[in-house]
């Protein structure tokens, strides 16, 4: 194959691989197809379960590891991100280090009970790290509460009926009465609080948080139904104490209503997360010079084109009419909706039927092969062209022959 640049630009796969380690096995394949490509990695970051260590790689920042209340309870070891820029003091932190759903075991996922409040305790320790500016990534969640965990962890109190205080997790938000906020750490007044999520993601209705993500958390039908109700009680409370519609917010919904949380309680500003990531990464100069793009995702659907890896790549390589391909671990529902936003391609890494279980354990092969697969389908195409250029030529030289007899 002649001298083509490919830009490996994917996101993890969730509860298997890292953004970093599904770029190195797709340039592995990539490689070994054609050795000649001239190929550049950029693992990608949405909010979720890496978002702070790539931010600190690229910032040049300091990584600081605390310990935190997990989502069902348990001690977990997370980290916060100091980075020094424009004169400023950031701390970065991904709530999917205090509550996402891969610390959440497959026996223990039911969202009535898993909590946010290590996301709070997370934030305390950046306001005693001295930030002055604390950015937080929402994505990968197993939780949906509706950040009540984390503001409880700041001071908060989400009170009953009887004055009593909720339970924790989303069975919370069905027995609230009344939120007050007078216990809130001081600090949070000084410190201006940005939020990196999918504004697509909304608390309520037709496409609100419990519907749409609850049964991946681990709800059932009928918990989802509860999980409906609170989120409803949990807003028409705010709106009543706190002078907020979140009900439909954009990003309201990111990560179980966390973003909801942030907003009303901390007065946090919620933003598009490609627009915080991109600040940090390279993605738009390279794609400018690039061929080929490969991108990936655990599951591509017809959820992908709202606010996922792979749409939000194809939506910039559009610009510049470069062909992206997504590999992915699974392909779900309505997945030839993505044809529309600027994926030209997709493809499973799974070659054929096998337990949930070996493709988690061997995605780093099943990854390069069929990115390997992707690059010999692409020399094939080239070959054609290359032959019908050929032959093209060749018809016109007889032609020409022809004219001059």
């Amino acid at each position: 194959m002649s001298y083509l640049k490919v830009v490996i630009a994917p996101s993890g796969f969730k509860e298997s691989l890292s953004a970093e380690e599904v770029a190195a096995a797709i340039a592995q394949g990539v490689r070994t197809a054609c050795p000649t490509a001239d190929i550049v990695t950029l693992p990608l970051v949405d909010g979720g379960e890496g978002f702070t260590k790539t931010l600190v790689q690229c910032a040049g920042g300091t990584l600081h590891p605390c310990t935190v209340t997990g989502p069902v309870g348990q001690t977990v070891t997370a980290y916060v991100g100091i980075l020094e820029r424009n004169g400023t003091r950031t701390a970065v932190l991904e709530m999917a280090a205090a509550a996402g759903l891969r610390l959440v075991p497959r026996s223990e996922r039911n969202p009535l009970v898993t909590t946010t409040y290590g996301v709070g305790e997370l934030i305390r320790y950046a306001l005693d790290l001295g930030a002055e500016r604390i950015l937080v990534g929402c994505g990968d969640s197993g939780t949906n509460d509706g950040g009540m965990g984390m503001a409880e962890a700041l001071g908060a109190r989400f009170l009953r009926a009887d004055g009593e205080p909720v339970s924790r997790g989303g069975q919370g938000l069905i027995e609230i009465d009344r939120i007050d906020l007078s216990g809130l750490d001081p600090r949070l007044k000084t410190v201006k609080i940005d939020v990196a999520c999918n504004m697509h993601n909304v608390l309520c209705g037709e496409r609100g948080v419990a519907r749409v993500f609850g049964p991946q958390k681990g709800a059932t039908p009928e918990q989802v139904a509860m999980l409906e109700q609170g989120v409803e009680r949990y807003a028409s409370v705010i709106q009543r104490d706190i002078g907020l519609d979140v009900r439909l917010s954009p990003g309201s919904g990111a990560s179980g209503g966390l973003g909801a949380g942030l907003y009303a309680l901390l007065g946090a500003t919620l933003h598009n997360r490609y627009a915080i990531v991109m600040q940090y990464l390279d993605l738009d100069r390279q794609l400018a010079s690039a061929d080929l793009v490969i991108t990936a995702e655990g599951t591509i659907d017809g959820q992908t084109p709202y606010g996922k890896i792979p749409a939000e790549v194809a939506r910039r390589a559009q610009r510049y009419g470069i062909p992206v391909v997504v590999l992915a671990g699974a392909i779900g529902a309505d997945a030839d909706a993505n044809y529309q936003y600027g994926i030209t391609a997709f493809q499973s890494i799974v070659r054929g039927p096998c337990p949930l279980e070996d493709a988690i354990r061997d995605a780093d092969a099943l990854t390069a092969a069929c990115a390997e697969g992707v690059m010999r389908l692409i020399q094939i195409g080239q070959k054609l062209a290359n032959r019908r250029y050929l032959f093209g030529q060749r018809k016109h030289e007889r032609m020409q022959t022809m004219l001059v007899l």
